[in-house]
């Protein structure tokens, strides 16, 4: 069975950084509901488009395709009060930026004198990306997936 809209995929994949240094490796296949439901990167799906099991790949992944770019409108330094007693530079809280309605979350990347940084922005953001890849498992996706955009567990229905 090939790669196509409404199937279930699943993949063991490796991301590394522009240089090749590994960032990240499956320890076991990932699966996605192969669409347009936004369980992939685009750029990456659209690679995916067609293989079948046993097929791999290798796909650059530049900032807009991946995690975006970095934007230091969602850096911001606030007041040490602030924040608990026992706060430390990788802490991560929720908050809204500026004039903004959502939720997003900022890691703490600096504390200095009576500051503290956080930045909302993807640890990975601006940076290109690579991801190779291969097809462990296709196939069609069950109606009940389909009507919900993502997949489910073995078991039936679970999020």
């Amino acid at each position: 069975m090939q790669i196509g809209k409404d199937t279930v995929v699943s993949i063991s994949y490796e991301l590394s950084d522009k240089s090749g240094k590994v960032l990240e490796k499956s320890a076991e296949p990932v699966a996605y509901l192969h669409g347009g439901y936004h369980g992939i990167f685009p750029a990456l799906e659209a690679a995916l488009e067609g293989k079948a099991v046993g097929d791999s790949l290798h796909v650059e992944l530049p900032p807009e395709d991946a995690f975006g770019e970095y934007d230091a409108e969602l850096v911001r330094v606030e007041a040490r009060e602030a924040f608990p007693e026992n706060v430390s530079v990788g802490m991560q809280f929720e908050g809204a930026a500026e004039n903004a309605e959502d939720a997003m979350i900022y890691t703490v990347t600096d504390i200095a004198e009576g500051k503290v940084v956080v930045d909302a922005n993807h640890p990975l953001a601006g940076q290109t990306l690579a991801i190779t890849c291969q097809v462990e498992e296709v196939r069609a996706a069950t109606a009940e997936e389909v009507a919900h955009g993502h997949i489910h567990g073995p078991h039936g229905h679970s999020h």
